[in-house]
């Protein structure tokens, strides 16, 4: 074997096990997440890193509708993808030209109250999803599927489709977080410096109602009434907001913690998980073995 066929066997081997380490400690630590967290009702819910199973339910009659198909649906996630043929002609790849998803927010119910979900930044697993072809960029009309789907499977074009509808169980996982309802306790240092910074904005205003002497400056008596202003106005605040119903949120948490949306239950999300991490230790493994074997070889 020549040094150049060394080298880059070398560094496919090394990629190889290198990706294979870190893909199996990636989707086992996606599992073990699923498996610590335990499974909440959304009224009694703790603050954080929250599990959920509900029904996915609209929020208003206005929904979504799917860019390919124009589906009613609550959530989209599209691809275009364009067929590239070799230059000899024997032989094609796809090349993604179109893509984009769905950011409207999705609400969840369980039998305990409502949650709203961003679904930016989550790993979507939907029930629904529609591929096919065509020779137009952009399709028209539905999905073609059974035999009208058999006889015009082919095109330039490959066509992806998912969604999430409503009334389909939903399981969820992300950072969860509650506001109204008087869930919030009152830190009034801070409240006081935002209502403070709010009034600063405005400094003639502030001026006007607390400068009694008009001379333009606020000395250190009008400064003590423009704080204890400001620390009555942010307890009333606090006490209008808790009268507020609560309102609960899902979104991506800060931490390197797995975001999944999927119409799949957390059994079979946990069972796929740990099946690629078997692969990912397959690969880094075979990897390793050719990177000895290659090394073992360039030495002797």
């Amino acid at each position: 074997m020549d040094i150049q066929g060394q080298i880059f066997g070398l560094t496919c081997s090394m990629a190889a096990c290198a990706g294979g380490a870190w893909w199996f400690v990636r989707r086992f630590s996606q599992a073990r997440h699923l498996l610590d967290t335990p499974t909440s009702k959304i009224r009694s819910a703790a603050q954080g890193y929250a599990e959920f199973y509900g029904v996915l339910h609209p929020q208003g009659e206005e929904q979504q509708r799917g860019p390919l198909t124009s589906t009613p649906c609550l959530w989209w996630r599209y691809k275009i993808e364009e067929e590239q043929r070799s230059s000899d002609n024997k032989g094609s790849s796809w090349r993604t030209v179109e893509s984009g998803s769905s950011e409207a927010l999705l609400q969840l119910d369980d039998s305990t109250g409502s949650c709203l979900i961003d679904p930016r930044g989550a790993q979507v697993r939907p029930l629904t999803r529609e591929v096919w072809r065509g020779s137009e960029r952009h399709p028209l009309g539905q999905a073609k599927t059974g035999w009208s789907g058999f006889f015009s499977g082919s095109g330039q074009y490959r066509y992806t489709e998912e969604r999430l509808h409503a009334g389909q169980s939903l399981y969820a996982i992300g950072d969860f977080r509650s506001s109204g309802g008087g869930r919030q306790g009152l830190d009034l240092a801070s409240a006081k410096g935002a209502v403070i910074r709010e009034w600063k904005s405005d400094f003639s205003g502030l001026l006007q109602r607390f400068d009694s002497d008009r001379n333009g400056q606020l000395d250190e008596q009008e400064w003590s009434r423009v704080q204890l202003a400001a620390a009555l106005e942010a307890e009333d605040r606090h006490r209008q907001q808790s009268t507020q119903p609560a309102q609960h949120h899902l979104a991506k948490p800060s931490e390197a913690r797995p975001f999944i949306l999927s119409c799949a239950g957390e059994d079979e999300l946990v069972r796929s998980f740990y099946w690629q991490a078997a692969g990912a230790v397959v690969l880094c493994v075979l990897g390793a073995v050719a990177t000895a074997w290659l090394l073992g070889v360039n030495r002797f």
